[in-house]
C-alpha cells in the first residue's frame, strides 16, 4: 500500500509538470503572457519547460527520483514566487488554478525529497 501511495505522487507530480508542456511548447498566450510578464518570453518558457520535462522523467525513474523532486521543488519554488510577486495569484481569470497547481506541485516535491533524502549523493548518508 505504501509504494502504491508513494507512486502515486511522483505521478501526479510529473503529471502536472507534463500537461503544462504542451502550453509552453506551443506559445499559447496565456504561457507567452506569464512569460512576458516576469521578462523571461521565449527563452526562459523554453528553458523551463525543458526544466520541467527533465525533472519529471528523473522522478519517475527510481534511481534518479530525488533528483527530480529537488528539480521540481526548486523551479516550482520560482513559478510560486513569481505568483507571489509580479503575477499575482490570479492570472487571466483562472481563479488561481495554475498558484494552486504549482503550490501542490511544490509540496508533494517537497514530501518526496524528504522521503528519498538518504539516497541523496553525499548527503543521504549524513541524514
Amino acid at each position: 500500500m505504501k509504494l502504491n501511495f508513494y507512486l502515486f505522487l511522483r505521478l501526479i507530480i510529473a503529471a502536472l509538470l507534463i500537461q503544462t508542456l504542451y502550453f509552453k511548447f506551443s506559445a499559447h498566450p496565456d504561457s507567452v503572457y506569464i512569460f512576458t510578464k516576469v521578462g523571461m518570453e521565449p527563452y526562459g518558457r523554453i528553458g523551463i519547460g525543458v526544466l520541467e520535462l527533465i525533472s519529471a522523467l528523473l522522478i519517475l525513474n527510481k534511481n534518479t527520483i530525488w533528483a527530480g523532486a529537488f528539480l521540481s521543488s526548486g523551479i516550482i519554488s520560482g513559478a510560486v514566487l513569481m505568483h507571489l510577486t509580479d503575477l499575482g495569484i490570479e492570472i487571466n481569470n483562472d481563479g488561481g488554478r495554475l498558484f494552486y497547481m504549482a503550490l501542490l506541485v511544490l509540496l508533494l516535491s517537497l514530501i518526496v525529497l524528504f522521503i528519498e533524502r538518504k539516497n541523496i549523493p553525499f548527503l543521504g548518508s549524513k541524514i
